[in-house]
């Protein structure tokens, strides 16, 4: 399960990395009710993300080197 949960937070952040994301457009995508399926919550929670003052979801430091470590270990 453990692995399942790293690969959701690697999508997550390459769909953040893809293009500009409203924070809207990630609750919406992303939100989930399940605790096993929570890749946009841990993220905020882990400062993967941030949220702008102009309602975009952007990665931080730490997301883009989450990112290019999970690539390396999905890819």
């Amino acid at each position: 399960m453990a692995s399942e949960a790293k690969f959701l937070m690697v999508q997550f952040l390459e769909w953040v990395a893809a293009k500009p994301r409203q924070v809207a457009e990630a609750r919406a995508a992303w939100g989930s009710t399940c605790p096993l399926n929570c890749a946009w919550e841990d993220a905020l929670a882990d400062n993967m993300v941030a949220l702008r003052g102009d309602g975009r979801v952007v990665l931080t430091a730490g997301g883009r080197a989450r990112l290019a470590h999970g690539r390396v270990e999905c890819g």
